[in-house]
């Protein structure tokens, strides 16, 4: 099977025995599912992919189940800061000396990759380039940089969150979320017991945590690993309970329901728009929703979520719109 991906097209053309090696965060692409080596990647859809092939595939935050690799590749991701992350998550977790090769697409910052290593005292050589996009080669080494200093936390809405490069809204509110707790705070029903709400796509946690501040109990799903990380943490630092899960839209549920589905959903893989994940989130919402049960959701104005919306509940209203965000609001008949 040929590489369907421009980084992963660069791979394959390389001389070097990729047997036994660790993919880290790389993008889908049969190529790589159904070759060699062991996946890491904070990405819960890619996990599951190659773990579907029979692969082994690992979050970062599996301590330790990378084992020692012969050889690494590093698909530089679009957050520059997350790639920095993953640079020194590898040099903290695998030996010093191990093979590692960085690729990535030139609209991408892959040429930043250059000044990142020379900060960190590790010298490189360019191996090849093709299909827009540069691959380099280096040895891990160990830098002396914690990876857990990326970490940090602020303050908003009156409650401690924690944040990490590659999370929606690192170290900020967004400002859809903010219209978004507006209306729900004047509209969402008060809590009853045994109802509880779903946080789809939890980012750092702020829609989850003011949910379980105003008495709901909570389960907070997201695709990404960092943000369900996030949201523990976040939970945890203003001494809330509350539910976080890795999960591909509502992969991860075991066909339970709540009473309320709320969501500021992404609409972007890397720099590609992708109505995919928000798109299943209103289509299969009813089947994840008590009868009577709501689904919130805040998107920017120019989304086509109107005429899905439409299509899934037979109806809805947009309760907020600043021209920028709109609010809308369905309803499980």
């Amino acid at each position: 099977m040929s590489a369907e991906t421009p980084v992963c097209q660069l791979l394959e053309r390389q001389a070097a025995d990729y047997r036994g090696w660790l993919w880290a965060t790389p993008p889908r692409d049969a190529w790589l599912e159904q070759g060699q080596g062991v996946v890491v990647s904070a990405d819960h859809s890619v996990l599951q992919a190659w773990r579907e092939c029979g692969r082994p595939a690992f979050s970062p935050f599996d301590a330790g189940a990378v084992g020692e690799p012969p050889g690494v590749v590093l698909f530089w991701p679009k957050a520059h800061a997350l790639g920095e992350w993953w640079l020194l998550w590898l040099c903290a977790n695998l030996p010093a000396g191990t093979r590692l090769q960085l690729v990535g697409e030139n609209q991408g910052g892959i040429k930043r990759v250059l000044k990142v290593l020379a900060a960190l005292g590790l010298g490189c050589r360019k191996l090849d380039s093709a299909r827009r996009c540069i691959l380099f080669e280096t040895r891990l080494d160990a830098v002396g940089i914690d990876p857990d200093a990326a970490w940090t936390t602020f303050e908003a809405e009156g409650m401690t969150l924690a944040s990490h490069p590659g999370v929606f809204g690192h170290g900020k509110l967004d400002e859809g979320t903010r219209l978004l707790l507006s209306q729900l705070d004047r509209q969402l029903p008060t809590p009853a017991t045994g109802h509880e709400v779903l946080d789809m796509g939890c980012g750092d946690g702020i829609l989850t945590a003011w949910l379980a501040r105003r008495g709901h109990g909570v389960t907070a799903v997201d695709v990404n690993a960092f943000a369900v990380e996030a949201t523990r943490r976040t939970l945890a630092a203003n001494g809330l309970q509350g539910q976080a899960l890795a999960s591909d839209v509502y992969s991860a549920l075991d066909g339970r329901r709540f009473a309320a589905i709320i969501s500021n959903p992404p609409f972007h893989q890397e720099r590609s728009i992708d109505y995919g994940p928000a798109g299943r989130l209103i289509r299969e919402a009813s089947a994840h929703l008590l009868p009577g049960g709501e689904l919130w959701l805040v998107a920017n104005a120019f989304l086509p979520y109107p005429d899905l919306l439409e299509s899934a509940f037979g109806g809805f209203e947009i309760v907020a719109d600043d021209r920028r965000y709109r609010v809308y609001h369905a309803l499980r008949r």
